[in-house]
């Protein structure tokens, strides 16, 4: 390793550009032989779990991305009916594109009312699966699906069941920390996100445009 780095200290400007540009040539030819290998086009299901902060926020990401690319979307939040988020605002912003519904009445400790939870649970659900086959929306989010099957406010076989029966080209993202591993197996793309430090620990509180 000293002696390859003595040798780049030793190297001219214009060689360095040449060899970096040797370099990017040879990964983009690899990295092209690797693209033209995928040829499947499909609908994902998409899961964002883990303790970290972060998977709503990623799966809004996605949705202003397909708005941005002309695409329509479906928007379902089982736990956060009450809660005032940036993110609904925003999107009220393209009601052509984006149909939006907060069913939950908060989280399960704010009710206090496990038959109410699960009433809201399945009123979600149902109107999720309408959007989900719906032929005018491309992409569906089920924000916080994971926190309500987590309790077992909705059966997870028949989540993943119904799930399999999704048009071919219709996209999924599912939220919310604790996905069962029914659905982690079935999904297309599962991504888990780590806490390493969070402010609330150290007694700071929801902030706005952070949080919500």
């Amino acid at each position: 390793m000293a002696e390859k780095s003595d040798r780049l200290k030793n190297m001219s400007e214009e060689e360095l550009n040449a060899r970096h540009a040797d370099k990017m040539k040879k990964k983009k030819a690899a990295r092209d032989k690797i693209i033209a290998t995928k040829t499947i086009e499909k609908g994902l299901v998409m899961v964002h779990t883990g303790k970290g902060k972060g998977k709503s926020t990623a799966a809004f990401g996605m949705v202003f991305r397909a708005i941005g690319n002309d695409m329509r979307v479906g928007v379902v939040q089982f736990v956060k009916g009450k809660w005032g988020t940036g993110e609904r605002k925003v999107l009220e912003a393209f009601p052509d594109q984006v149909e939006m519904t907060a069913m939950g009445d908060g989280f399960t400790w704010e009710t206090q009312d496990r038959a109410r939870d699960i009433q809201a649970a399945k009123q979600a659900w149902e109107r999720a699966k309408e959007m989900i086959m719906d032929p005018k929306l491309d992409l569906v989010l089920c924000d916080e699906l994971n926190i309500v099957l987590r309790y077992d406010y909705l059966d997870i076989n028949e989540v993943v069941e119904f799930l399999k029966t999704k048009p071919k080209m219709k996209h999924v993202i599912i939220t919310g920390r604790n996905a069962k591993p029914e659905l982690i197996e079935f999904a297309d793309l599962v991504t888990e996100m780590e806490m390493i430090k969070h402010p609330f620990r150290s007694g700071v509180k929801a902030q706005v445009g952070i949080e919500y």
